[in-house]
């Protein structure tokens, strides 16, 4: 009995979520696009995630995080989500700071510094 590997290209592993890949300024035209491609893509069996590469998206600003909160929803509504990959940290922040939380992957982690704690604090200490 002999065993032969199969022709052609290696079955890809069911667990690689879509990518879609974000360059350059988007125009206002073209979201309600891709809102459509992160919903087909999330159709898709098992798939519940769609990675959005905006690493080419240019500098960050209301536009992108418009865009970005609109495929969001796009992808709950299809039952999915996205996570973002090769955030600029800019983008980051400006997400933070409009109250957007995204799962992100592709850069290094960033850690907020520690909060000064007080250790032991009685009941009649003044407030700080």
């Amino acid at each position: 009995m002999s065993c032969r590997h199969p022709a052609g290209l290696p079955t890809v592993d069911a667990t690689t979520p879509p990518v879609l890949r974000l360059a350059g300024p988007v125009p206002r035209e073209a979201v309600p696009g891709l809102c459509g491609q992160v919903g087909a893509l999330l159709r898709a069996p098992g798939t519940r995630v769609v990675v959005c590469d905006v690493g080419g998206v240019g500098p960050p600003g209301l536009g992108v995080v418009d865009l970005l909160a609109r495929l969001q929803l796009a992808a709950r509504r299809a039952g999915g989500r996205i996570r973002l990959w090769d955030a600029d940290p800019a983008l980051l922040r400006l997400l933070d700071l409009v109250g957007l939380v995204f799962e992100t992957e592709g850069q290094a982690e960033q850690r907020e510094p520690p909060l000064r704690v007080q250790k032991a604090v009685e009941p009649r200490d003044p407030a700080v």
